[in-house]
């Protein structure tokens, strides 16, 4: 590693256990581009805080290496590190104004008064809270006080921002708000972001890359779009969005689609995590891919019985039975020409090809 290297944050063969016997953390790698926004996504206990913290310096990495601007970090103390942190309960000093805490690692770093001042000024400009300078945390917000923290991190201008679950504690509004604000932040200021949430809708909106976790082990990084849209895995279709999962039997495949057997019903799919015809796979379909009473263009057309009517504004949310499955969703954009079905109707669902995946058969008792 040196300097040059594109990559400023490096994980190489990271692994961490604490009783020597359980890895929480297996064989991680993962780069981050300077200015990039990466996402630590997944389950409570999945290992993606861990690496978080042996990023930051408050855990040590059991096996493998960590690097900071083609530096290696693993023996490096936490202060040392230059990294800005936000975390879910703010930890603002409560007997402190507002000015003080964001002045804290700054008169640590020991920059002369005049550039406290303006530094801090600029931050709560930032925030869009200049008001507040002469407050203490008490007498903020939640919604606040949490970027009163996010301040904080980026007042002494770190490169690094890390950020762990820190929305957790706001609600619905307020926390969707302070998902663009930070996205906003991310993009004006040019820092690079480590974001761990196992809020899935948080993640898709924020990041450039994100990187769902299951039991220690990366199950698939990449974009936004390409998880939601190509999902590699089981795991990773049903972490990610609202998805019909249908298990079955490959009867027949080719490179470029095959056909899954589900309780005696031939459907149509895309293989992507399947070798040979006999193997058990999980069909992912995404309910707004799904179509009622579809045309003949669509190439899977099923006899399905509509169970459930729920009207959300902008869709229908449909659950049908079909194929012995009584979980199956539809969701039906609310357009002009609403689609006159009642509970108990007998109707035909349809989807195409490209939008049904074949993957890896669902492991029972998993999600």
């Amino acid at each position: 590693m040196n300097k040059s290297d594109t990559h400023y944050v490096r994980f190489l063969n990271v692994q961490k256990t604490y009783d020597g016997e359980n890895l929480v953390v297996k064989n991680f790698n993962l780069d981050i581009a300077q200015g990039e926004f990466v996402t630590m996504l997944g389950p409570s206990g999945s290992g993606k805080t861990t690496c978080l913290m042996m990023l930051a310096g408050f855990e040590s990495a059991t096996q493998g290496e960590i690097y900071i601007d083609g530096t290696p970090v693993n023996n490096l103390a936490p202060h040392k590190r230059d990294i800005g942190m936000v975390f879910q309960n703010y930890a603002l000093f409560p007997h402190l104004t507002i000015a003080e805490n964001l002045s804290f690692p700054l008169k640590v770093r020991k920059l002369p008064k005049s550039d406290i001042e303006q530094r801090v000024k600029r931050a709560l400009d930032m925030i869009e809270l200049p008001q507040v300078a002469g407050r203490r945390p008490g007498q903020l917000s939640g919604g606040q006080q949490q970027r009163v923290a996010l301040a904080r991190a980026l007042v002494f201008e770190p490169k690094l921002v890390l950020m762990d679950e820190p929305l957790g504690a706001l609600d619905k509004q307020l926390r969707e708000q302070m998902q663009y604000e930070i996205k906003r932040l991310h993009e004006r200021l040019g820092i690079t972001v480590l974001y761990v949430t196992h809020d899935q809708t948080e993640a898709l909106t924020m990041s450039d890359r994100i990187a769902v976790f299951n039991e220690g082990v990366v199950q698939q990084l990449a974009s936004p779009t390409e998880l939601y849209e190509r999902p590699s895995n089981a795991f990773v279709a049903q972490f990610i969005g609202e998805n019909n999962k249908l298990s079955g039997q490959v009867e027949q495949i080719n490179q470029d689609s095959c056909v899954v057997s589900v309780e005696g019903c031939s459907v149509q799919a895309l293989p992507v995590n399947i070798r040979q015809c006999g193997e058990p796979t999980t069909l992912s379909i995404r309910p707004e891919r799904i179509q009622i009473n579809p045309d003949a263009s669509y190439d899977n057309r099923f006899d399905a019985r509509v169970l459930e009517l729920i009207y959300h504004g902008d869709h229908l949310r449909t659950r049908v039975e079909l194929m012995n499955h009584d979980q199956f969703i539809v969701k039906v954009p609310n357009g002009a020409h609403p689609l006159a079905i009642s509970k108990g109707d007998q109707v035909q669902v349809g989807w195409h090809r490209r939008d049904c995946r074949a993957l890896d058969a669902m492991i029972p008792g998993r999600p």
